[in-house]
């Protein structure tokens, strides 16, 4: 079966639901490639499971893991993720 670039599973979903869920999840990974530098990405798809920005699910990390990880402060983490789930807010608000 043919597979998106930025969701390998579109063809398992069927619902309206689902189908709105994989439209949404396709912004936020084309969102997460535009608005994002490479250091917000990385603690972004690590975070919160994005292998990527592809829509690979892998499991997601704690900011004391991925602190430990990258050999900086989890209070730098915070400030990092936080910074760049405003820009991803503010993208999605534009459409």
């Amino acid at each position: 079966p043919p597979r998106s670039t930025l969701f390998p599973y579109t063809t398992l979903f069927r619902s309206e639901e689902e189908t709105e869920l994989r439209i949404n999840s396709q912004k936020l990974y084309k969102f997460i490639e535009e608005e994002l530098d490479e250091r917000e990405k990385e603690i972004i798809c690590k975070r919160y499971g994005i292998r990527d920005g592809r829509g690979y699910v892998c499991e997601a990390m704690t900011q004391r893991e991925i602190a430990k990880q990258l050999k900086i402060s989890r209070s730098y983490i915070s400030r990092i993720e936080k910074k760049a789930l405003e820009k991803l807010r503010k993208r999605f608000d534009k459409g």
